[in-house]
């Protein structure tokens, strides 16, 4: 078969509807990236409304083949850090087309899938240690945590200091505080379907305090065939500027997927369907090239799909649907406000940090670049730039310790494209 997939055990009734319940909740988590990446696409040169169909439809897709391919509860979405990459960096910069934009995007999808589908990604896999793997799921944690904070307004940026507390007289405050608080005791005491509770109960709250905001026109998609689809163009792969946009985007794209998949399918305790799921997530984020948005990663968010009790692909089915039916719902999918969803990614991302237990502390040569990673992470607001940093420093520190026995090749290799993508970017070519 073209893809290893691990059948599920039987579900009962139960099991259905926790899977349910979680398709829903990961979509409820994940549905601001129609709006976020939409904007952002719309900055590389196509219009918002065609950067929402075009996110609708990746989501929908990759989504959809998790679900029915690899039979695991977890969501694709366009990638946040990858979308600006793509949108800033490899058009913007390089001053591509949106078409040459997807001609990278296609070219490092092929490098993804060659990894997938090869022993090449098995030896990637093997050659990371697990202590860096489990700093990108505690670093991801802490993402989510600075992300809800930031999201309920309980962290801002401030005058004197990086960040500050937010204006706790602010309506916003106090209910993004009265919801966490809901969310946590929700939480604790193990109550079916506590973060979908936790949505409606905010979403009332936020209504009673006068902070919701309706949609707008802007909210709703009329949807054009003709935007639907997009055709590469490959005008611009004689230049050097075109491979080396193409080094950084299949860099992130195998390494920050094999991070993702690794944390969530250890939470699923599904590890044996670590080789299904990068092969369907890899093949997504060549359709991408063609539905017209920056490549689908696993989202971080896929972590409160699990704590939610999702443990099929019919929780992946779910959430692909909603996706899809986004085009339909829209103004009403964005009354929910920050406020009551924040509060689920600070309990996940918790959940998340929780695996720093499995990074041997008292081993600095580990510790070291594992802490680089987990700090960097949400300190540059970049999952890609907080890998680089440990990954570059585990071969340095090992080698200081006089460890170089303890550094494979493959590993060499992988840090050394690191720096190398580190130097060009510093030196701006």
């Amino acid at each position: 078969m073209l893809f290893n997939n691990q059948k599920p055990k039987l579900e009962s009734r139960d099991n259905l509807r926790n899977d349910l319940i979680a398709g829903i909740i990961g979509f409820l988590t994940t549905v601001y990236i129609v709006v976020v990446n939409g904007s952002i696409l719309s900055e590389a040169g196509i219009t918002l409304e065609a950067g929402m169909i075009a996110t609708i439809l990746a989501s929908f897709v990759g989504t959809l083949l998790m679900g029915m391919i690899s039979k695991l509860p977890l969501i694709l979405i366009p990638g946040m850090g990858i979308n600006a990459l793509f949108a800033y960096s490899i058009i913007q910069g390089n001053g591509f087309t949106f078409q040459e934009g997807l001609a990278v995007v296609f070219i490092a999808a092929i490098i993804f899938i060659i990894t997938a589908f090869t022993k090449l990604g098995l030896i990637l896999k093997e050659a990371i240690p697990n202590s860096l793997k489990h700093a990108i799921t505690v670093g991801l944690g802490f993402f989510l945590i600075l992300i809800g904070l930031e999201k309920s307004g309980l962290v801002v940026s401030g005058e004197s200091t990086i960040i500050a507390i937010g204006d706790f007289t602010s309506p916003t405050i106090i209910v993004s505080v009265l919801t966490l608080f809901m969310a946590i005791f929700l939480f604790v005491k193990n109550v079916p379907a506590n973060f979908l509770i936790t949505m409606i109960g905010g979403t009332v709250l936020a209504y009673l305090f006068g902070i919701i905001e309706t949609g707008t026109s802007k909210s709703s998609i009329n949807l054009n065939p003709s935007e639907a689809l997009f055709v590469p163009s490959f005008s611009a792969i004689g230049d050097l500027s075109f491979w080396l946009a193409v080094f950084p985007l299949a860099m992130i794209l195998i390494f920050e997927n094999m991070g993702l998949l690794h944390g969530q399918l250890h939470m699923l305790d599904r590890n044996d369907s670590y080789k299904s799921g990068y092969k369907v997530t890899a093949f997504s984020t060549l359709t991408c090239a063609f539905l017209g948005t920056s490549p689908t990663v696993s989202a971080a968010e896929n972590a409160a799909v699990i704590a939610s009790k999702g443990r099929t692909g019919f929780a992946a089915i779910i959430a692909s649907l909603l996706f899809l039916a986004t085009i339909f719902i829209i103004p009403w999918i964005t009354m929910i406000p920050n406020t009551a969803i924040s509060p689920i990614l600070i309990i996940v991302g918790f959940l998340m940090a929780q695996n720093i237990r499995h990074i041997p502390l008292d081993n600095i040569s580990e510790a070291i670049p594992a802490f680089l990673i987990v700090v960097m992470i949400p300190f540059t607001y970049s999952i890609a730039d907080g890998m680089a940093f440990g990954f570059i420093a585990y071969p340095i520190v090992k080698m200081a310790l006089g460890k170089r026995k303890e550094l494979p090749a493959t590993l060499m290799i992988i840090s050394t494209l690191f720096l190398f993508d580190f130097v060009i970017k510093f030196i701006g070519i």
